[in-house]
């Protein structure tokens, strides 16, 4: 007698396929709308799924959001670890550059924002929006995510920066993050007012924003 074993995994197949295409209209309806603006009614349309299909899966609409994030801010947050490891490992012992350090913190995030094909664009720019239109809960939740990442990372410019005060350098790092965010939201606002930009292709940022980054954080320390 032969066991039937298609049907099962053909059954798991169609759940992985029915949360993913819940992730992703989530994903969109987020940056587009908001959190709170975004209703379950809409992203069951978007979706193409009903409202049990969403319970299921996910629970509750603050399980969707964390599920939306930890999607690929696990990627992001290994991705940068794995970038400053081998700068730690290219040093070899002497101090680490604070431009390496910068390039494998926000230059990691950056180039997964220029990634329109993959999805990495539109994850950005829904944290981009996370910083400039706070949700409590939403920061609550990416502080703890990010928090070990952020943590090593700090420990290294400290190092870097020896004659740098460690406040000096969490505002200048909190400075940097901001203007990562508003980058990667895109400039909607200013475009109102000073017109299209002639190039704002996402691969460009790079290099725009790396440049500007590094000349605040090598700034001349303030008199305040």
């Amino acid at each position: 007698m032969v066991m039937e074993t298609t049907k099962p995994a053909a059954k798991d197949a169609s759940s992985a396929e029915t949360r993913r295409r819940i992730l992703n209209a989530a994903e969109v309806l987020f940056v587009a709308h908001g959190f709170d603006g975004t209703s379950m009614r809409m992203l069951t349309s978007q979706a193409g799924v009903n409202l049990a299909s969403v319970n299921y899966h996910f629970g509750s609409k603050e399980e969707l959001i964390r599920a939306v994030f930890r999607r690929r801010l696990s990627e992001l947050n290994r991705a940068r670890l794995e970038a400053l490891a081998q700068v730690e490992q290219d040093a070899d012992g002497a101090p680490l550059r604070p431009s390496r350090i910068v390039d494998a913190y926000f230059g990691t995030a950056l180039r997964m924002a220029a990634d329109v094909q993959g999805g990495g664009h539109l994850f950005m720019r829904l944290l981009g929006r996370t910083q400039t239109e706070p949700h409590e809960f939403v920061r609550r939740f990416l502080a703890e995510e990010h928090g070990p990442c952020v943590e090593r990372f700090l420990a290294a410019l400290y190092r870097a920066l020896p004659d740098v005060p460690k406040a000096e350098i969490l505002w200048r790092f909190q400075f940097m993050i901001g203007a990562m965010s508003y980058a990667i939201a895109g400039p909607y606002e200013l475009q109102q007012v000073a017109g299209p930009f002639d190039d704002d292709n996402p691969e460009r940022l790079v290099g725009r924003l790396m440049s500007f980054l590094l000349g605040g954080l090598r700034a001349p320390l303030g008199s305040c």
